[in-house]
């Protein structure tokens, strides 16, 4: 069965934007970019709320024509381009590409996307990613830690009505500093 899988870069100290709104502080190098592009390479769906799906596709739809572009972020906005979009939004009133509108609440729309054939489903954004927190829907969490402190922002995980354990099963260190560490809840038998 396909995983939901809640995928945010943070600083050490929490993160996901500094105090100003900016993500300026995750600037993955040419190997940290390649093992996200793998990572995405196992999905084939992501979920956002209104916020993300902007920054992200204010910059991906187009990323791969800039001849200056490394070759990591080329394939990583082929990755992207292909991949499907749900976005969960009270005031968008379209989206593009291959992006579409959920229909439905948090539950039922992922119970949906569950039952369908395909890869993995990412979650990103932290406001977002708290409903699905609260009702026990993230099969696995990807933690990317850059080795900075912003001290104050928007913070990938707010307070968490009930307590959810966890087991590591994978974690990687990069010549950067940053460390990635995957987790799943252990009520989930995979």
């Amino acid at each position: 069965m396909r995983k939901i899988i809640y995928s945010m870069q943070m600083s050490l100290d929490g993160y996901i934007e500094d105090a100003s709104g900016s993500i300026g502080f995750t600037n993955p190098d040419r190997e940290l970019h390649e093992y996200f592009n793998a990572l995405e390479a196992q999905s084939d769906t992501h979920i956002y709320g209104r916020r993300l799906y902007k920054i992200m596709n204010d910059f991906w739809p187009t990323a791969a024509d800039n001849p200056d572009a490394a070759s990591e972020i080329i394939a990583y906005a082929q990755i992207w381009n292909a991949l499907d979009k749900v976005v969960f939004s009270r005031t968008l009133k379209s989206v593009e590409g291959r992006a579409r509108l959920a229909e439905t609440d948090v539950a039922t729309e992922v119970a949906k996307l569950k039952k369908a054939p395909g890869k993995n489903i990412i979650v990103g954004g932290a406001t977002l990613a708290q409903s699905f927190i609260e009702l026990d829907l993230i099969d696995e969490f990807q933690v990317i830690v850059y080795p900075t402190l912003l001290g104050s922002g928007k913070p990938m995980f707010r307070t968490i009505a009930n307590k959810v354990d966890l087991n590591l099963v994978e974690s990687r260190s990069f010549t950067s500093g940053v460390v990635s560490l995957i987790y799943r809840p252990t009520n989930r038998d995979r």
